[in-house]
């Protein structure tokens, strides 16, 4: 999924411990298989070069994802949307190239993208895409659904006291020993270290904006994230913490915040049990900052 997970538990006993991380590494690996676009043996791939009009039996796995990715492509209006992969492609290649994506290249990719261009049927457990050339992605979904995956393992082999973490995204199990929940550090644009400190237990937190993927072209900062209805990557500076009940939910709605704004996804927030968000945007060379109400207090520090 392009990137690292790192997992911290409490067990009664090392050999336990060690046991129940390398299964939950496994599960990660499994799911890697089934949602990557990295590799194009990968699931999601093979998916996406069956004949298109065509309904294709799915993993249970990859039925979920792409069910919860529709669920919030409907919310947010198609701020995020699993089939904007077409342009993630040209966007990635510009990164590497160090050039934008030419205005005709974003137009030949736009009738493959539209969250309403595939169709879910759950009786059957298949997926149905109705346009040539589709190409789905699940950069902002698959790696919190790993996350929370791999706790539920850990959980049900009686670790509860664990943490899984999958870059910008984790999930959050019981407090270590002694501890009334797990400290983790908020990070955002404004600085490449963790700034506000929250204290979280039972939960997931999420972490999304262009702190470290980004295209800098003539004196414009362009995010690694594309917005699907345009088919352009964000320019606008903004860095979103979210938490929810799972990392499924934070890691798909932390890529929300960033191309819908902060006051539209408070609008929208409001709809959504449990879930609370704290946006960093920069306008000028000032920060400014939205904090959604009930999102965790910062942690006192001593003095």
């Amino acid at each position: 999924m392009g990137t690292m997970f790192r997992i911290v538990l409490y067990a009664s006993d090392q050999k336990r411990g060690e046991a129940a991380a390398k299964a939950a590494f496994a599960r990660v690996i499994e799911l890697e298989r089934a949602m990557t676009d990295y590799n194009p043996e990968s699931e999601l791939l093979r998916l996406c070069r069956q004949p298109h009009g065509q309904p294709i039996h799915v993993s249970h796995d990859l039925f979920a994802a792409l069910r919860y990715a529709r669920e919030l492509a409907e919310l947010t209006s198609g701020a995020v949307d699993p089939t904007v992969g077409p342009y993630v492609q040209l966007w990635r290649r510009g990164r590497r190239q160090r050039e934008l994506p030419a205005p005709e290249k974003i137009a030949e990719a736009a009738p493959a993208v539209g969250w309403k261009k595939f169709q879910l049927d759950p009786t059957k457990q298949t997926v149905t895409l109705f346009a040539p050339n589709m190409r789905l992605d699940l950069g902002g979904v698959g790696k919190g659904y790993a996350a929370d995956a791999a706790l539920t393992l850990l959980r049900n082999r009686g670790i509860t006291a664990a943490l899984v973490a999958a870059s910008g995204d984790l999930a959050i199990g019981d407090p270590p020993p002694g501890k009334t929940g797990w400290d983790i550090g908020l990070m955002s644009f404004t600085s490449d270290k963790p700034g506000q400190q929250v204290t979280l237990r039972n939960c997931a937190v999420s972490t999304s904006g262009d702190t470290e993927q980004f295209l800098l072209f003539d004196g414009v900062r362009y995010s690694h994230i594309v917005d699907p209805r345009t088919g352009r990557a964000l320019t606008n500076r903004v860095s979103a913490n979210v938490v929810a009940p799972t990392a499924t939910q934070s890691d798909l709605l932390a890529t929300a915040v960033c191309v819908l704004g902060a006051e539209k996804s408070l609008e929208i927030f409001r709809k959504l049990d449990g879930v609370h968000f704290r946006a960093v945007m920069l306008r000028g060379e000032k920060p400014s900052e939205i904090v959604s109400p009930e999102f965790p207090p910062a942690k006192k520090t001593e003095k």
